[in-house]
């Protein structure tokens, strides 16, 4: 039953599936296709096993080793709003300035490949991570307090765009 799972989960990364029933997969319930080969079977479950991994511990693997240049001392890691480099519709997608002080750079643009629910997840992090008030009912959500308070690390906003820039870069090579 687990390599089952495993190949679902490493069929479901794979390109060609998701060209192929892209149409589909907006409307309905995924198609699961049977490879014709027990050597393919075991080759998606072991892709969908690394890829699990590699997801579930998203928090725990490398810092993709882009440039991060730092004007100014003390550093803050406070972050308001991400944005990419560049301006209007010359927008750098290799660049991101994190803050006034920090700005990240060397990002391959293939990162930006790898979509979760309609959305590159390097694109998520940077709406996710800042800080924004709700209209309706005036509540902070404060990307800053929650890794001060939960994570006791102020970098965490920067470490965790580093760490998933990682794990797009390595969920497209598997």
């Amino acid at each position: 039953k687990e390599d089952i799972f495993y190949y679902i989960y490493g069929l479901f990364h794979c390109e060609d599936y998701r060209q192929r029933y892209a149409d589909n997969l907006t409307k309905e319930l995924p198609r699961i296709p049977r490879v014709k080969s027990i050597e393919d079977f075991w080759a998606f479950s072991q892709a969908g096993r690394e890829l699990a991994e590699l997801h579930i511990n998203y928090e725990s693997v490398e810092m993709f080793p882009a440039k991060v240049d730092i004007t100014g001392s003390p550093v803050g890691y406070r972050v308001e709003k991400m944005k990419f480099g560049g301006r209007g519709k010359h927008k750098d997608q290799t660049t991101i300035i994190y803050n006034s002080q920090i700005t990240v750079s060397g990002i391959p643009l293939e990162a930006y490949d790898y979509v979760v629910n309609g959305k590159s997840a390097i694109d998520w992090v940077m709406e996710r991570q800042c800080v924004k008030t709700d209209k309706a009912s005036g509540i902070v959500n404060d990307a800053n307090d929650w890794a001060i308070e939960t994570m006791n690390n102020p970098k965490y906003p920067l470490e965790l765009l580093l760490r998933v820039i990682t794990v797009s870069v390595k969920t497209l090579e598997i």
